[in-house]
């Protein structure tokens, strides 16, 4: 029996990690509980752009920002002005987009990226493009060591209208998934917030697998366990470790 595999992923970005489950030898039931929408304003972003000579870095935490920053800004990048990531996923799409990354952590959270730029943090001016919610970690850490961080949302994510009914089908009918793979803290929040709005909750015997440690302490802090954490943040590990997790005998 192959086993389905909850992919909650928003739609444009669900098909990496569906692809390393099917590699692994699992099923992915893809229903997106989040979906990237327009900040409620670019006056902000727009204003940072037309001042981009005035930075002395530009740091992405997402792939998504990476995309609405270059739909959004159409020429080379002022001379000077270094670029660093949060991880891989970052990174390949700064890439894609012609920008050159500067600086890229190991380990692919804002603490990771925050520890290789605090060396560079005192005096420097930093523009952060992100979420329009997110962790305070990155700004906060380099302020404390020195550094003017200017925040620019680039987009929101939300709850797709749809969610909550699908979630509920899938819960109540006989093929429920035997694990739910959790690429981020708001895949985290949006899908508890789908199902509360559905009347449900995750099931006891459902593995919760997560792509990090800050992946984890969300999932924690919501009350649920986890079940295994990736080695490594990216989606084949996460695959490769719910494929063992649901070999091991419950």
């Amino acid at each position: 029996m192959t086993h389905r595999v909850l992919v909650i992923r928003a739609l444009h970005q669900s098909s990496e990690l569906a692809d390393a489950l099917r590699a692994a030898g699992l099923e992915p039931v893809i229903v997106p509980v989040l979906e990237i929408a327009q900040p409620e304003s670019f006056a902000g972003l727009d204003n940072a752009i037309a001042r981009l000579s005035t930075f002395d870095w530009l740091l992405f935490t997402s792939s998504n920002a990476v995309e609405v920053f270059r739909q959004r800004f159409h020429r080379d990048l002022p001379e000077g002005l270094r670029l660093a990531v949060i991880g891989s996923i970052t990174a390949r799409a700064a890439q894609k987009a012609g920008f050159e990354v500067t600086l890229q952590p190991e380990k692919a959270t804002g603490e990771g990226l925050a520890e290789v730029l605090l060396p560079y943090a005192p005096g420097a001016r930093m523009l952060l493009v992100r979420a329009a919610v997110a962790r305070d970690v990155l700004p906060a850490t380099l302020e404390a060591a020195g550094a003017t961080v200017e925040i620019a949302e680039a987009y929101r994510t939300v709850i797709p209208a749809a969610a909550p009914g699908s979630l509920q089908v899938l819960f109540s009918g006989p093929a429920r998934p035997a694990a739910v793979a959790f690429t981020s803290s708001s895949s985290v929040h949006h899908l508890l917030q789908a199902l509360d709005a559905g009347g449900l909750r995750l099931p006891g015997s459902t593995i919760l697998a997560t792509i990090g440690p800050i992946t984890s302490a969300t999932l924690r802090d919501a009350g649920y366990l986890p079940t295994v954490e990736a080695k490594e943040a990216n989606v084949i590990s996460l695959a490769r470790a719910i494929a063992s997790a649901l070999e091991q005998p419950a």
